[in-house]
């Protein structure tokens, strides 16, 4: 299976240690871009935007260089543990493809 854009993915990052989830924009041989926030913050963020409020969390663009990569591995449910995705749809009642959009878009600038 082959890692596509748009794709939801976790990314385990080393130097210093981190655990990323989001939409993946591209995989190159310089590293990951991605839409997407801290797994230390994936909760706290899930309950906010559940509950409708302003987030003071939330998604980032950001760009991993391939040396702090150790792994990626495609959000999905094993068994009966659910995605991040599939968690963060169950809290919102709907799909998430919007919640990870910019807020400002470069071409409003």
């Amino acid at each position: 299976m082959k890692l596509e854009p748009g794709d939801f993915v976790v990314v385990h990052l080393v130097h210093p240690s981190e655990k990323l989830w989001g939409r993946l924009a591209e995989l190159g041989v310089a590293g990951v871009t991605l839409r997407g926030i801290n797994l230390g913050s994936f909760d706290e963020w899930r309950l906010e935007a559940a509950r409708g409020e302003a987030t003071t969390l939330g998604p980032v663009t950001m760009f991993v260089p391939l040396h702090r990569v150790e792994r990626i591995f495609l959000d999905e449910a094993v068994g009966e543990v659910e995605s991040y995705r599939g968690r963060l749809e169950k809290a919102l009642g709907r799909a998430v493809e919007g919640l990870l959009e910019p807020q400002n878009s470069r071409n409003a600038r």
